[in-house]
C-alpha cells in the first residue's frame, strides 16, 4: 500500500451494531455512509504490538472487512463501483472509546497510535467469493466476541464507494474500513477493553486471521519500537 494511501472508515454500518451503540453514540440508522478519516500512519501489520493509551480503561475490538482501491476514481455509478476494487483484506479498527465518545468528533478516538492493524494479505476481488456474504469474527484469548456476516450490511461496497466519489477521488491504494458488526467491548455490560497483556484475533472468510498482542505505551518504549 502506498504511504499517501487514505483510510476511509465507516461508522455504525452494521444493523445489530447499530442497535447496540444507539445507547452510547445517540445516533440512529445512518441514511447515507457516515465516513470519517484514519491516518495511514496509524496502520499495522500482523503481529505488530498495539499501546493503549494512558488515560484510557482500554481499546475496543472491531473486526471490519476492508476494500484496497485498484485505480483513480472519481463520480463512481453503483452499478460499476466493484470494478474499481483491486482487493480485499481485514482490518481492527481499535478504537479509545473515551476519546471517541467525549465529543462528537471521532478523529483522536479512531486514531491512537499504531491502533489499525490490517492485513495478513490482501485477496484479489476475483478470489473473495462474494463480499457481500462473508463471515466476521473476533476472539479474545479463547472467547468469541464478534460473529456476523457482510449480509448485515446497512450500506453495501458499491453505495459506499459512490457515496465517497461524487465528491472526492479515491485514489490507487486507498482503503476503505466497511464498518463492524455486533460484539464490541463498548455494547456490553459490563463493558470490556483489551488491556495489555490480551491478544484479539479478527479474522474474516477466505481472508484468514489478524492477530495483534496489546501492550502497555511503556513496554512499546522499552521495546523502541514508539
Amino acid at each position: 500500500m502506498p504511504r499517501t494511501a487514505r483510510v476511509f472508515c465507516v461508522g455504525i454500518n452494521y444493523h445489530a451494531h447499530g442497535d447496540e451503540s444507539r445507547e452510547h453514540s445517540g445516533l440512529d440508522t445512518p441514511k447515507v455512509p457516515m465516513i470519517f478519516g484514519r491516518w495511514a500512519d496509524t496502520l499495522v501489520v500482523d503481529g505488530d504490538p498495539v499501546p493503549v493509551p494512558p488515560n484510557e480503561d482500554g481499546l475496543d475490538w472491531e473486526v471490519e472487512l476492508a476494500v484496497i482501491i485498484a485505480d483513480p476514481v472519481w463520480a463512481a455509478d453503483r452499478a460499476t463501483a466493484s470494478q474499481h476494487v483491486l482487493g480485499y483484506t481485514a482490518f481492527n479498527d481499535l478504537s479509545a472509546r473515551k476519546k471517541q465518545l467525549e465529543t462528537a468528533q471521532f478523529t483522536l478516538g479512531k486514531n491512537a497510535d499504531r491502533s489499525g492493524p490490517i492485513g495478513p494479505v490482501v485477496v484479489t476481488a476475483d478470489e473473495i467469493g462474494d463480499p457481500n456474504s462473508l463471515t466476521l469474527r473476533t476472539r479474545v484469548g479463547d472467547s468469541v466476541m464478534q460473529l456476523g456476516n457482510t449480509r448485515d450490511l446497512i450500506h453495501d461496497i458499491p453505495s459506499i464507494i459512490a457515496y465517497i466519489t461524487d465528491t472526492v477521488s479515491l485514489k490507487p491504494g486507498d482503503v476503505i474500513a466497511t464498518g463492524t458488526p455486533a460484539g464490541v467491548g463498548l455494547g456490553m455490560k459490563p463493558q470490556v477493553y483489551l488491556t495489555a497483556g490480551d491478544t484479539v484475533e479478527v479474522e474474516v472468510e477466505n481472508v484468514g486471521v489478524l492477530r495483534t498482542p496489546i501492550v502497555s505505551r511503556a513496554d512499546l518504549a522499552a521495546r523502541h519500537e514508539l
